[in-house]
């Protein structure tokens, strides 16, 4: 068998009409589902019950567990699903793949989409140039569709044809003879050919050509299909490699789910088999164990689909009680750098596969809510500091304060420049506005995380200069501390709010509260510096920190109009 360069890039090609039908498909379907996607696929997923029957139903549909996996853990990357979603749907594409299995072992045939997509894509191709956008999108949609199965089939015919030359595998009979052995070394081989040809579909039409050649018997046979499913999770796992470390933890699943379903069906591989052996005997007197070459060869085909079947069945009736522990265990593998404070990390915009311009604003939006909580958090320092009295826990909380600054100031720069690319892209009107309000908001942000960093500094001079405040000088600032915390809690309401249930009657309230408090702290001030209250350098300091609350005020009522869309201006 011969495979050359041109081979080669041939398999490159198919590859990116496979990635370039992904990316289309995804497109048209952003487009056209828009925000209700997220309802759409939350109702498909409500229980983890439904979210099996949702992996099944795609996996039959699309006839690559592969492809399911991928769309889910864009799906993820992007916050449409959870990760409790994404494991029940997980957990029914693993389902799904056994209809193929059945197909193709059984029935000797593979039900061919392409024949289903091709003419799809004719009926689309008029909508595509439609003047309603919604038919532009679900012909766009359609074509993606179309495409994306086109490259499936490409791929299939550019991967080195051993399905047609299983001769060059006959060295594996060597390795047949090693009791429990061969079975860890032929799940290691089922895992590594469905890697290279990257279809467990297609692993198993070589498995059943190595069958058919009698290299191989049942319990081997069983082996491979073990391998092939920890094989089949590397294609999610690539893809998540670009992905936020939401994506990754989907991935992560998918290969943990299989892996532990393997290792605890290989603790009782031989009861499994002899169980397969005892019910095609009494139902059909054929035996995969049988000393005669043809007959075993015959029944193997039926005995390997009910393995199969069984592996995949009993995996997710054992697991789908513990989606809530394995999510914790997928949390605990797959940690976010993100959570730590002084660790800095964009936690959800990722470029997965299947990004799209509606994608990416719900991905940007998630991260803008993470900047929201990151200036609150940096605000509370404010009171800490000026509070402290210990020396050193002051320098380690300005210290701290100082690297908020500098994560502020880094998130700003890469939620902008992310937004930047996406209003590039292809959108509606409506993202275009989102896009401009999001824009707005974390300059807003940013500019609150340097008024924060501006007060951490004038508390420091303060301490140096020994200007100390009196008790109604630390009862005025924390009471304006007060409002301004009570503004944060609004703002990061209406920043979770559902679209058209945001509040920016309350965000006003609570900016009027702060405008009247510092009217009367400023005519305080400046009565308590006639009659000498205070000196004037400990006045300056006064001064300072409450105009600085005030200024905070204004930029938190600003992102709240954002938000809304309201100029009260």
């Amino acid at each position: 068998m011969d495979y050359g360069f041109l081979d080669f890039l041939q398999l490159l090609g198919a590859l990116c009409v496979f990635i370039f039908g992904m990316k289309v498909m995804s497109d048209g379907i952003q487009k056209a589902a828009g925000e209700k996607m997220r309802s759409i696929l939350s109702g498909m997923t409500s229980n983890r019950f439904m979210g099996v029957f949702t992996g099944f139903l795609i996996t039959v549909l699309l006839q690559t567990s592969s492809g399911t996996t991928v769309m889910v853990v864009s799906f993820v990357n992007a916050g449409l699903l959870t990760l409790a979603q994404s494991m029940g749907v997980i957990m029914g594409a693993n389902v799904g793949t056994t209809l193929t299995a059945w197909m193709i072992s059984y029935f000797g045939f593979k039900v061919n989409i392409l024949s289903v997509a091709m003419p799809l894509m004719g009926i689309a191709l008029p909508f595509y140039f439609h003047k309603n956008s919604t038919y532009r999108s679900i012909a766009e949609f359609v074509i993606g569709f179309g495409l994306l199965f086109i490259g499936i089939d490409f791929l299939k015919e550019s991967v080195p044809d051993i399905k047609s030359n299983p001769d060059i595998l006959s060295f594996i009979q060597e390795y047949t003879q090693y009791g429990f052995s061969s079975i860890l070394l032929f799940v290691l081989f089922g895992t590594i050919l469905t890697v290279v040809v990257q279809s467990s579909s297609a692993a198993t039409a070589i498995t059943l050509a190595l069958i058919a050649q009698g290299y191989i018997d049942f319990p081997i046979a069983a082996a491979i299909f073990l391998g092939e499913n920890i094989g089949t999770t590397v294609t999610a796992n690539l893809a998540a490699i670009v992905g936020n470390v939401h994506a990754k933890r989907a991935a992560r699943f998918h290969f943990l789910f299989n892996i532990f379903g393997v290792i605890w069906v290989l603790a009782v591989f031989s009861y499994i088999l002899n169980f397969i052996d005892w019910f095609l005997v009494s139902n059909f007197q054929l035996s995969p164990f049988s000393t005669d070459i043809a007959v075993r060869q015959q029944v193997m085909v039926f005995a390997i689909a009910i393995f199969h079947s069984l592996f995949n069945l009993m995996n997710v009736a054992l697991f789908i009680g513990f989606i809530p522990l394995l999510e914790k265990l997928v949390i605990k593998v797959q940690p976010s750098k993100g959570v730590i404070d002084e660790e800095y990390r964009l936690e959800y915009i990722g470029t997965g596969l299947l990004n799209t311009s509606e994608l990416s604003i719900l991905e940007a939006r998630k991260e803008i809510v993470k900047y929201g909580l990151r200036t609150q958090r940096m605000f509370g320092f404010i009171p800490e500091l000026l509070q402290e009295q210990d020396k050193e826990k002051f320098e380690s909380l300005l210290s701290r304060t100082n690297k908020y600054e500098e994560i502020c100031d880094s998130m700003e720069l890469e939620i902008a420049n992310f937004l930047i690319k996406v209003s590039q892209e292809e959108m509606s009107e409506e993202g275009s506005h989102k896009v401009r309000s999001m824009l707005r908001v974390i300059s807003n942000m940013e500019k609150i995380a340097d008024i924060c960093y501006q007060m951490s500094l004038s508390i420091n001079r303060k301490n140096q200069d020994k200007a100390w405040f009196t008790q109604n000088q630390r009862d005025n600032l924390n009471e304006m501390f007060d409002l301004n915390n009570k503004g944060f809690e609004v703002m990061m309401s209406n920043l979770q709010a559902p679209e058209g249930k945001e509040n920016i009657q309350k965000a006003v309230e609570v900016e009027n509260e702060i405008n009247n408090l510092r009217d009367r702290i400023r005519d305080e001030h400046f009565k308590s510096i006639e009659k000498g209250d205070y000196n004037i350098k400990s006045g300056l300091y006064y001064n300072s920190l409450y105009s600085s609350c005030e200024k905070l005020g204004d930029h938190l009522l600003n992102i709240n109009e954002a938000v809304t869309g309201i100029n009260l201006e």
